[in-house]
C-alpha cells in the first residue's frame, strides 16, 4: 500500500477515471477484490481517494470506477449535502487516512435536486427530515436559475460545484492542504445509461481548470 501513499491528486483522479472508462467499456478488472487484498487491509485502510457521493442506489462507487477493498473512502448522503457530520468524516479521510483527492460525485436524474427545483416552483416541501436534504440543495437551484440555467444537466452541474466549494469555504483543513499542493477537491458528474463520469469542477489538480 506504499505506492498509494506516494499518489499525487492528479494520480489519484487519473486512476478513477481510468476504472470508469473500463466499466464504461464493460471491461472491468476487478482490482484488489480478492483473498490476498482483504488480508492486506485488514490491519489498516489507506485509500487514495475520498468518494463523497449522492446515496442513489445506481452509484455504487467501487463498481463505476473498477476499483476494490481499501481503495476508496466513501461518503454518501442523498444530494451529496454536507452537514459537519459529513464534514468530519470527509476531513477523516484526508487529515487521518492521508487521502490526496476528494470526488464530489452528483448525478442525473437526482431525487434531491428534483425535490428542490418543484420546491422552488411553489410545490410542496417534503415532510419530515427529507425537508433538510431539500433546503441544503436549494442554493444550488437558485443560484443555476439566476445565471439563466434552468436546465436538468444545468442545475446538477452547479450543485456540484456548489457542493466542492463548499467543502473548502466550510474546512480549513481542507482549505489548507488544497493551497499547499497535497490535495485537490474534483467534481464528477455521472450518466446514468451509459456509466461515464465527467469532471465538472476541479480545485488543486496541477493541469486542470474548470
Amino acid at each position: 500500500m506504499t505506492e498509494i501513499l506516494r499518489l499525487t491528486p492528479d494520480d489519484a483522479l487519473a486512476m478513477l477515471l481510468e476504472g470508469n472508462q473500463r466499466f464504461v467499456a464493460g471491461a472491468p478488472e476487478h482490482p484488489n477484490q480478492d483473498a490476498a487484498r482483504r488480508a492486506e487491509t485488514a490491519p489498516a485502510q489507506s485509500p487514495f481517494a475520498v468518494l463523497f457521493g449522492c446515496s442513489d442506489s445506481r452509484l455504487a462507487a467501487e463498481i463505476i470506477f473498477d476499483r476494490g477493498l481499501g481503495d476508496l473512502f466513501v461518503v454518501r448522503t442523498a444530494g451529496h449535502v454536507a452537514g459537519t457530520e459529513v464534514l468530519g468524516s470527509i476531513e477523516f479521510g484526508v487529515s487521518v487516512l492521508g487521502c490526496p483527492l476528494i470526488v464530489v460525485l452528483g448525478h442525473e436524474s437526482c431525487g434531491a435536486i428534483a425535490a428542490a427545483c418543484a420546491a422552488a416552483d411553489g410545490g410542496s416541501t417534503p415532510a419530515g427530515f427529507v425537508r433538510d436534504v431539500v433546503e441544503r440543495v436549494m442554493p444550488s437551484v437558485l443560484a443555476a436559475r439566476a445565471a439563466g440555467h434552468d436546465q436538468g444537466e444545468q442545475i446538477l452541474h452547479e450543485h456540484i460545484r456548489h457542493s466542492a466549494g463548499l467543502l473548502l469555504e466550510r474546512s480549513r483543513v481542507l482549505a489548507e492542504r488544497v493551497a499547499d499542493g497535497r490535495l485537490a477537491v474534483v467534481g464528477l458528474s455521472y450518466r446514468l445509461a451509459d456509466g461515464s463520469a465527467r469532471l465538472v469542477a476541479a480545485h488543486g489538480l496541477s493541469g486542470a481548470a474548470v
